[in-house]
């Protein structure tokens, strides 16, 4: 292998989506890292398409694209090109990618986002305990913070009860009826 293609671990990241409930990079992003044209990195999909289950890769709709385009803000310059609705591949996909596209390139950028994938699975597992826990404990205070603000009424109303036992409302002094006399 000649020349080495280095890819920064935040650069693949930042092309991994959440499409589906599932971890998937678009066709358009791969062929970039591969450095082949997306029209041909589809041919060769469609080519083996047995390789690709639906597990492996799919098709998005149009609304998951318009929403991938609204969650990530993307302007005219990253949707420019797009003529079909792109083809969405798992981990699974993208390790069968190497299979199809049998240039150097490819599998060195394969292998990379391959070991990025694990990296993210280890580090969701590793912290699978913690995210439980802090759940856990975001049901308890907003149970509590219920319970708190109910219970902060009622002793609200308590003190004002004794605000008013403690400092009665003074009547105003009633002027006694009859007449007066002038005092000289």
């Amino acid at each position: 292998m000649g020349s080495s293609i280095q890819l920064s671990d935040e650069s693949v990241i930042s092309k991994i989506y959440f499409i589906r409930g599932k971890k998937v990079m678009l066709d358009r992003d791969l062929a970039e890292m591969y450095g082949v044209e997306t029209k041909r990195l589809n041919e060769q999909v469609k080519r083996n398409a047995k390789r690709f289950p639906k597990d492996f890769m799919f098709q998005l709709n149009t609304k998951e694209l318009e929403n991938w385009k609204s969650q990530f803000a993307t302007s005219n310059s990253l949707t420019k090109g797009l003529r079909k609705l792109p083809f969405a591949f798992t981990e699974q996909g993208v390790a069968m990618l190497s299979s199809v596209l049998n240039t150097d390139t490819s599998i060195e950028v394969n292998i990379q986002i391959i070991r990025i994938f694990t990296k993210i699975r280890d580090i969701l597992n590793a912290n699978k305990d913690a995210l439980l826990k802090i759940e856990q404990l975001e049901k308890k205070v907003l149970k509590q913070n219920h319970r708190v603000s109910k219970q902060e009424k009622d002793i609200q109303l308590i003190f004002e009860a004794l605000k008013h036992l403690l400092n009665p409302v003074q009547a105003l002094p009633k002027d006694s009826i009859g007449f007066r006399k002038k005092q000289t």
